[in-house]
């Protein structure tokens, strides 16, 4: 994992522009080089300061496979919305797997976060045994919580604690 660059410009662009993900995050509409260039010159990259964190997923031979998120950030209750996306064709290869544990040791072990957590839509069946195999309880199943179109699913919340803080 690492910090955005400017050279990831193409690669930003093509995830937060991919309508197939919109269904689950926040996003109305697809982004201009200008706003996604705006950002990679303005994002601190600092937790604190900016409430999330996004790092890019670097494969040794593959370059940039996907990014993780941190989002929502609540520095009172001291908790994150994790975020994950893999390249369609890197998935399968136990990237996710991986990142996740790194986000973790990152979050738990360096930054001292209580709680890590996830919603995960309730048909997102790799996910779903990402986030189950990896730790996270499943809390929750909340009815009708994303809209596609004029069609309402349901998310599970998956969250993990922090081992190390009681």
């Amino acid at each position: 994992m690492r910090a955005p660059e400017p050279e990831d410009l193409e690669v930003l662009l093509a995830i937060e522009n991919d309508d197939r993900l919109w269904r689950v995050g926040t996003a109305t509409g697809p982004y201009s080089r200008f706003q996604m260039r705006q950002y990679l010159t303005e994002v601190q990259n600092d937790l604190y300061a900016d409430r999330q964190l996004r790092l890019m997923i670097q494969h040794d031979t593959e370059g940039v496979v996907g990014i993780v998120d941190l989002c929502y950030f609540d520095p009172r209750h001291n908790r994150a919305e994790v975020g994950l996306i893999v390249r369609d064709d890197m998935r399968g290869c136990g990237i996710a797997r991986q990142t996740l544990h790194l986000l973790e040791d990152h979050c738990f072990g360096l930054l001292g976060i209580h709680q890590l957590y996830a919603y995960v839509p309730a048909d997102n069946l790799p996910s779903l045994n990402l986030f189950g195999s990896s730790g996270y309880e499943k809390t929750a199943r909340l009815k009708d919580w994303i809209r596609t179109g004029t069609v309402y699913q349901d998310v599970c919340l998956f969250q993990k604690m922090n081992p190390h803080i009681s």
